[in-house]
């Protein structure tokens, strides 16, 4: 910056952005301060580097701003976590079901697991029955990235913000997918007979 740029001769941008052209880089600081500003170095491996007239110290508050809001919204979104069991009871499910929208509202993704304990896995169905209800009751505000997948005794569903979102489509397993249609053939001529005489 200023006195501190060595080499002979700079590209010049003016504080309006225009191109100044290639000056002595005693000339350029005169020009700069002149209007009172900085000459900055932003290039400084292009021949002849190139320089620029602004007003540093706002440059750099205007910098730090940008990196403190960049900070500020990559440490914004978190990813929380909501345990169930099969057979929780209303006011629970309605307790937590409200924990998952209020942290949805706020733009968080939310881990719903669901553990299924001794008996339990003989009435997985309830499990599904239980992520479906609590899909519905969230569509106002989140929906769900994939569908409820089972990993072992633990039944898991990823939620992200934003209304109106539609789960990915759940692919058939290969046992509970109906067979394909068999493709129409058209109908075989009967034999002819063979004619009299032969």
């Amino acid at each position: 910056m200023n006195h501190k740029i060595r080499v002979p001769q700079v590209r010049v941008i003016g504080a309006d952005g225009k191109q100044v052209g290639v000056l002595a880089t005693f000339e350029a600081i005169r020009l700069a301060e002149s209007s009172g500003l900085d000459l900055v170095e932003i290039s400084p491996t292009a021949v002849p580097p190139v320089c620029r007239i602004m007003d540093y110290g706002k440059f750099k508050y205007e910098e730090n701003q940008r990196e403190k809001q960049a900070r500020k919204h990559q440490a914004s979104v978190m990813l929380k976590e909501v345990k169930f069991h099969s057979n929780v009871d209303d006011h629970d499910y309605a307790t937590k079901a409200a924990h998952i929208r209020g942290f949805l509202e706020k733009g968080h993704r939310v881990k719903t697991s669901l553990f299924f304990r001794g008996r339990e896995n003989e009435h997985r169905d309830l499990g599904y029955k239980l992520f479906n209800r609590l899909i519905k009751d969230c569509e106002e505000v989140g929906a769900p990235e994939s569908p409820p997948r089972l990993f072992g005794n633990n039944l898991v569903m990823m939620f992200r913000s934003g209304k109106g979102a539609k789960p990915e489509p759940r692919p058939a397993s290969a046992a509970g997918a109906p067979a394909p249609a068999a493709p129409a053939q058209p109908p075989v001529a009967a034999p002819r007979p063979p004619p009299a005489g032969v």
